[in-house]
């Protein structure tokens, strides 16, 4: 079984995470920032990761999915500035699924990631009390992903595995 983990990150936070799922896979694996996939052929186990960007999935990545999945073992993994287990981050994202409705999806994971500081300081003066506080609510992301989100992106990386 050949696997791919690709993955979109513009802070570290989805790189680090992809590292420690491509670290926990067994057998044959590759890694790519996701510019450097234009498919999945020859892999049987893709993840794809990215950051929640603007309230969203960037559409580099939705367009990746839906365009490769037919016929795939699929998983998705995320990073989001906003505690785990945020009530609207399902709002936000949509649902994975539909992208890779055409594919043998699997699961997501999601964890909190520090929220660039230059978007911190865009919404904290926006103007805006639900946008200010979305950076309010940042803080408790400094430092994230931790040690305890890789350990639990790890423990996703051999559910996922196990599941194929």
């Amino acid at each position: 079984m050949k696997t791919l983990v690709a993955y979109f990150s513009q802070t570290g936070n989805t790189k680090k995470i992809a590292e420690a799922i491509f670290d926990e896979i067994t057998g044959e694996k590759d890694i790519k920032d996701i510019k450097y996939v234009s498919n999945f052929d020859g892999y049987d186990l893709i993840f794809v990761g990215s950051p929640v960007m603007e309230f969203n999935i960037p559409k580099n990545v939705t367009n990746l999915i839906s365009e490769n999945v037919a016929d795939k073992n699929m998983a998705f993994f995320m990073t989001h500035a906003v505690p785990e287990g945020f009530e609207s981050i399902k709002s936000w994202t949509g649902s994975i699924e539909d992208f890779a409705a055409s594919g043998n999806f699997l699961g997501t994971f999601e964890c909190q990631g520090e929220l660039a500081q230059h978007v911190y300081d865009m919404l904290i003066n926006s103007g805006n009390p639900e946008m200010k506080g979305f950076a309010e609510m940042s803080l408790a992301g400094k430092g994230q992903p931790d040690e305890t989100s890789v350990q639990k992106a790890r423990e996703f990386a051999k559910e996922i595995q196990g599941k194929v």
